[in-house]
């Protein structure tokens, strides 16, 4: 028996003991739904911090579904972030028309500041509920969601509550990333531990829900003012200093649509890829050796291997198959994007190269109009 026998068997092994932990780990995840929407006597007040960046396009139904919420004391602090496009109009047609709506206009961003962490610290800063929620301007909200949050922070006494929300993906490619996307973020972040562990930890950007008194403890997003994926560090933080933390998940509760296709997606992540390898290259290297023998080789070994060697392939992408259907059924997606599972893997190495060596050709993050050089996003990461 050779070395690719040996590898085989052991990609079989990995990817098993892998599948297994994510499938248990996630059938432990509670969904917001688990939660009665009634409120555990005098209703906290809620104020709901979202930040826009000419975001004309989605901002409106957002909104909206903001202010049907079904909740007694609610106010929404909407951030217009320099946008150049029709958000700041409708903004203010929203708000002329609805008391618990407030914007805040940004002309000029300060330095030492990411756009977005200057926008939700300053709506922060004008917020007055017990509790703030950080979401953003694409996310649609169902009207029992916030009584069934509320009612999981007083019955488990959180500080922080992170939504996995319910992600809209059309194209097939687009729901092939995103179920690999969500297998490794699940992998690396194992939000089912994070309320018994102390090292695991969580933050999703589209519903931060903290405890007004512990942001302000954690030092808010003052302590995270150049932190590109500053929902992963605001749950650090929380975390760091004692709080107590939980994840759920919102199926049918709150959902987003992210992108409208895999090219989209490519590109948007141009802020996040690096800054999640923490902007170091070794990272992405290390991940990619890692990476193609454990998710290239199968398909590879399908045309190249025979026998026992052959079969150990064919049940490492057997075993996956199963786990990728149940997430299917779940986001209630097609079974069509399982055509594109054989070239995903390399969609997803262009992906995270095309995005790290453009940060560094450019010398930082280019996004949405504004230029963050790399040596100092480097220093406040490290800082």
């Amino acid at each position: 028996m050779g070395f690719t026998f040996w590898l085989s068997l052991a990609v079989l092994v990995i990817v098993l003991a892998t599948l297994i932990e994510v499938v248990a780990g996630a059938s432990r995840i509670r969904d917001l739904a688990d939660h009665a929407p009634s409120l555990p006597g005098a209703a906290p007040k809620i104020s709901i911090v979202v930040s826009a960046l000419n975001e004309a396009e989605t901002i409106e139904p957002a909104l909206r579904s903001l202010l049907a919420l079904d909740y007694p004391d609610l106010e929404i602090i909407a951030i217009d972030d320099r946008s150049t496009d029709a958000t700041p109009a409708i903004l203010d047609r929203l708000a002329a028309d609805n008391p618990h709506l407030r914007v805040l206009h940004i002309r000029e961003l300060p330095p030492g500041w990411l756009g977005k962490n200057h926008a939700l610290h300053l709506g922060a800063q004008h917020a007055s509920g017990e509790y703030l929620i950080f979401t953003d301007a694409d996310v649609v909200f169902e009207p029992s969601a916030l009584r069934r949050a509320v009612h999981c922070c007083a019955q488990e006494r959180l500080d922080h509550l992170a939504i996995l929300i319910d992600v809209v993906a059309r194209s097939p490619l687009l729901q092939m990333l995103m179920l690999t996307t969500m297998i490794g973020f699940m992998m690396r972040f194992k939000p089912w531990k994070v309320a018994s562990s102390e090292k695991h930890f969580i933050g999703v950007g589209a519903f931060n829900m903290v405890r007004r008194d512990t942001y302000l403890r954690i030092g808010g997003h003052a302590a995270i003012p150049l932190e590109v994926i500053d929902d992963m560090e605001l749950g650090r933080l929380v975390k760091r200093k004692g709080g107590r933390q939980q994840a759920l998940t919102a199926r049918g509760l709150v959902h987003v649509e992210w992108y409208t296709g895999a090219g989209q997606m490519i590109r948007g992540m141009e802020k996040n890829v690096f800054a999640a390898f923490e902007y170091q290259l070794w990272q992405p290297v290390m991940l990619t050796l890692i990476y193609l023998p454990m998710r290239i080789w199968p398909w590879v070994a399908l045309f190249v291997t025979s026998g026992a060697t052959f079969w150990l392939n064919v049940a490492t992408l057997g075993a996956t198959l199963i786990v990728l259907l149940g997430i299917l059924n779940v986001n209630r997606w097609g079974w069509r994007c399982l055509l594109y599972w054989p070239v995903v893997g390399f969609v997803e190495l262009w992906l995270w190269w095309r995005n790290c060596l453009l940060v560094l050709v450019r010398g930082g993050i280019d996004w949405r109009g504004t230029r963050y050089p790399l040596e100092t996003l480097r220093r406040a990461h490290k800082g």
